[in-house]
């Protein structure tokens, strides 16, 4: 008999477990099973690129048909797995077949958070996770339309830079004193409040939208608390995501903000493993559980899945990093922000080129650059390592980064 792997979740994750299968010599039946009817793609560049117009959908994909087949990986798409027993280690599909496995991979990653308030089921409230949603977006995507932005992250800060170039009347809604609040410090927010604000959008932070006026199954207007009428003519909301743990959930398994999986990527039960934005981890690095939304960590987590179920154990510990582009800027970020007691400056925000490090107690803690590529790479080993720094040294431009890296 072949040992089987099931891998549920047709996203970045769930492709490269298959893959990585294979490079660490998997020699049994891989499936994959995805509610999306599409190959796995890239679900960055949505938000980006694919909006905007200047990739297709080939584009995203993360790899050609081909490449499964070479791989004898089977696809099964679109496809929905409805329960997973355990006991006899079968899961059921939404057409009624079951099937064996000797491990299963949840990679089900998430689905966005959907807005509760009156009026906000309208037809032209969209939101964006999927190749779908983002071409329901496009449909309403014209020059001189207003779009209302409910959530000034990341999502909601991308759209509005693709909008504002693309000619529309943008309105980002932050209910916080300030967008990226999560996951920024005061200073970069600033930063990208005031590029947002010279692009032409109209940016309100610590706002409470009340809900929308709807003229039959379309809002028309999003009501704020003060009595504000912001009139539209359609929403994206982006207010964070929600993971996938109904299936875990329902199987039994630990699941607390997320599944819970060991270092090694297991879950409560070891035949089940778990990576990706679904995926609740202990991190050496940081010094308790987390759970990541972002393409490295799917990928470095998916390959963790894969040595396990290889019998090769190798922890997964890495230092979180991320990426946003908006406008001609180059956000990329590592470590997380949170608890530290100095912020250091190197180089030019008027000129939008510049480092921001995190310090808690003299030690780099987590780094931010806007288009510094390379001095990001240096930034990625400085807070991997905990290196310590002052920050007249940080800051100085005549002093490598470099020359700070532990040898």
């Amino acid at each position: 008999m072949h040992h089987i792997t099931i891998i549920v979740g047709g996203g970045q994750a769930g492709a490269e477990v298959a893959t990585s299968l294979r490079q660490q010599g998997y020699k049994g039946r891989v499936l994959l099973v995805g509610e999306e009817p599409y190959l796995p793609y890239r679900r960055p560049p949505l938000s980006k690129t694919y909006l905007a117009g200047e990739t297709g959908a080939e584009g995203l994909l993360i790899k050609p048909a081909a490449t499964y087949e070479k791989a004898g990986t089977e696809l099964l798409v679109p496809l929905k797995v409805q329960s997973v027993d355990r006991a006899a280690h079968r899961i059921l599909l939404s057409d009624g077949r079951e099937q064996h496995y000797d491990k299963l991979v949840l990679a089900t990653g998430g689905r966005p958070r959907r807005l509760t308030l009156p009026g906000a089921g309208a037809s032209n409230i969209l939101y964006l996770r999927t190749l779908d949603d983002i071409d329901a977006i496009r449909k309403e995507f014209r020059p001189d339309r207003r779009l209302v932005i409910v959530g000034g992250g990341y999502i909601g800060l991308e759209i509005a830079s693709v909008a504002i170039k693309h000619g529309l009347n943008v309105t980002v809604l932050e209910s916080a004193p300030r967008v990226l609040a999560r996951v920024t410090s005061p200073k970069m927010s600033a930063f990208y409040e005031r590029v947002h604000r010279e692009a032409g959008v109209d940016l309100r932070t610590n706002v409470k939208l009340q809900g929308f006026e709807q003229v039959a199954d379309r809002a028309v207007a999003a009501l704020l608390d003060d009595g504000t009428r912001i009139d539209l003519d359609f929403v994206v909301a982006g207010i964070g995501l929600l993971p996938n743990v109904e299936l875990a959930e329902a199987a039994g398994l630990e699941v607390t903000d997320g599944i819970v999986v060991d270092k090694y990527a297991r879950s409560s039960d070891p035949d089940i493993l778990a990576a990706g934005d679904c995926a609740n981890h202990p991190s050496a690095w940081a010094g308790r559980r987390l759970r990541l939304e972002s393409v490295p960590n799917a990928m470095e987590q998916a390959r963790t899945v894969a040595a396990t179920i290889c019998g090769k154990l190798q922890p997964y510990n890495s230092v979180p990093w991320f990426w946003s582009d908006q406008y001609d800027l180059k956000l990329q970020m590592v470590g997380l922000c949170g608890g530290y007691d100095e912020v250091v400056v190197r180089g030019r925000p008027a000129e939008n080129s510049f480092c921001m490090f995190y310090l808690r107690g003299g030690v780099i803690i987590a780094a931010e650059t806007v288009n510094r590529s390379s001095e990001f790479m240096v930034a990625k080993r400085l807070v991997a390592q905990g290196v310590q720094a002052r920050a007249e040294d940080l800051s100085d431009e005549e002093q490598p980064l470099l020359a700070m890296v532990a040898a």
